[in-house]
């Protein structure tokens, strides 16, 4: 009897055009793959129950929802081989088709193609592929190339190819910009309340007071504002990369207006970037979030000559309207300074910022990525970037605005426009495992996972505790455990499980020790 072999099938579809059809080209796709399995039927090929089929998403890159879920299930040993209309289905990257073929390797799996007959199992099959792909890659930038083209000579006469019109416009059958109301009076008054507020945030503010909205409905980002007050189609020009053409379509705003506009928010950027107002100082302000889901807002103390800085969870400011969670409070600058570490980390992983980018062609994706790397992140850039930051106990989630950070290098590579909408969002999620445990002082730290530290002292105090506490509930209870230190000790017993936990885990307060603990432990019996 033949060994059963799990076959998996892989369909993909570049765009989302015809995929509301009863009947549509990922069907096609997976009908072939699924009559080329019955075929093999007498070779013990198997079709499993799961589908794995993405519509809409670009094979030059790897983050593809299905996709990702069959490397998991490969990485399983759940499936043998994975059978594709086509090679390009499954890839159009060089670079990632080696990395699929490390993870098919690793876990015995192989693919077939049903349309390009070749097996890699074989150094001839894997040479016939790795041709196969080069030329697909260079298919797919030689078409880019034919499309940019065609796009820069329209630019060249004035009309519009760069997708959503801009706020305040639309454009006609023949791609060129009119006017659209109300939207245009809105980019003037946007325009004239800003030279008169001088400040984004009261610009922001003052919009919503007003209802002034975008086309969407929504209130306006902040970094939509930015985009608008700097975009020079409301000029009549249309931009892209590092040129600039005389649209046809009609200014809405002056030239002078829009360089007085210009000259202020340079003033405002220099000054945002020297001020040391400490109240300003709060890079996470109305960002960070506690495990219950509360927003964790500044606070400041002072002693000693010195201010501290904290954000502090709204369950404690308001303990009658939020739930209490296990994260309550937090040093700014230890908050601070690792969020912008992961960011700083993010930026320097070149393989995963190079899966957002891969609209531009290689040379483009080349110097973007050079200008990422050679980038020091600032106040503005992070606080734009980072969208939200969640703690746990032993996790820290943060957000990033993906599209805002290809937007942000993309212009300053090429001095191009922004690629999306003006309040589009691309987030992506980064989940960082860490210790967050309680100090004596009842503010929360956070503890990077590495060797740990095992203090033999404070373990022994637990231990003893708990001991002594099982002695006296049995009436057992030595003389020398009834006066001094040992007396105290008794009381650790009611600390928090999370203290206990990190010391038994060696992931504790590296500053904490007996005496504190001790002190915490007389603070929570109070409390109770």
């Amino acid at each position: 009897m033949k060994k059963k072999i799990r076959c998996a099938i892989y369909t993909r579809k570049s765009t989302e055009e015809g995929l509301e059809q009863d009947f549509n080209s990922l069907d096609a796709q997976r009908e072939a793959c699924e009559a080329y399995i019955k075929s093999q039927m007498h070779e013990g090929w198997v079709l499993v129950d799961k589908q794995y089929n993405d519509g809409g998403f670009s094979g030059g890159t790897m983050e593809r929802p299905a996709f990702k879920k069959l490397l998991k299930d490969i990485e399983n040993d759940e499936i043998d081989i994975v059978v594709v209309y086509k090679v390009d289905r499954l890839t159009r990257s060089l670079m990632d088709f080696s990395k699929i073929i490390d993870v098919f390797d690793k876990h015995n799996a192989s693919f077939v193609s049903i349309t390009q007959h070749f097996n890699t199992t074989t150094s001839m099959g894997r040479l016939t592929l790795n041709i196969l792909l080069s030329f697909a890659q260079f298919e797919r930038e030689v078409t880019g190339e034919r499309i940019r083209d065609k796009f820069e000579a329209s630019r060249k006469k004035g009309l519009w190819l760069s997708g959503t019109c801009p706020y305040g416009y639309e454009k006609n059958e023949h791609h060129m910009l009119h006017p659209q109301q109300p939207y245009a009076d809105n980019v003037k008054i946007i325009y004239e309340s800003y030279l008169e507020m001088k400040n984004v945030l009261k610009l922001k503010k003052y919009l919503a007071d007003k209802k002034i909205l975008t086309r969407s409905g929504k209130e306006f980002a902040k970094g939509s504002l930015y985009h608008i007050l700097s975009n020079k189609v409301y000029l009549g020009k249309i931009t892209h990369k590092n040129k600039e053409y005389d649209g046809l379509h009609e200014p809405i705003i002056s030239e002078e207006l829009f360089n007085k506009v210009q000259n202020l928010m340079e003033a405002n950027a220099v000054e945002r970037k020297h001020s040391t107002n400490a109240k300003t100082g709060s890079l996470l302000a109305g960002l960070l979030y506690d495990d219950k889901g509360n927003k964790m807002s500044p606070s400041y103390s002072s002693g000693k000559g010195k201010q501290y800085r904290y954000y502090v969870s709204q369950s404690i400011k308001n303990p009658m309207d939020y739930e209490r969670g296990e994260i309550t409070k937090i040093s700014a600058g230890e908050i601070e300074k690792f969020v912008q570490a992961d960011l700083i980390k993010l930026l320097q992983n070149t393989h995963k910022i190079q899966g957002y980018v891969t609209n531009y062609s290689v040379e483009q994706q080349k110097a973007i990525l050079n200008k990422i790397q050679a980038f020091e992140p600032d106040k503005v850039f992070i606080r734009t970037a980072v969208r939200r930051v969640d703690l746990s106990i032993n996790r820290i989630s943060i957000s990033y605005d993906i599209g805002y950070i290809v937007k942000y290098f993309a212009t300053r590579a090429f001095n191009a426009e922004f690629k999306f909408r003006e309040d589009d969002e691309q987030i992506i999620i980064n989940l960082v495992d860490v210790q967050i445990s309680l100090t004596p002082k009842r503010q929360n730290k956070i503890i990077i996972p590495g060797k740990a530290n095992y203090d033999m002292k404070l373990i022994q105090a637990i231990v003893k505790s708990f001991w002594y506490n099982k002695l006296g509930a049995e009436r057992k209870l030595p003389p020398e455990a009834r006066n001094g230190n040992n007396k105290q000790l008794r009381k650790l017993r009611f600390l928090p499980r999370e203290i206990i936990e990190s010391i038994m885990n060696g992931t504790q307060d590296p500053e904490l020790n007996v005496k504190k603990l001790i002190e915490m432990a007389d603070k929570y019996v109070e409390d109770k």
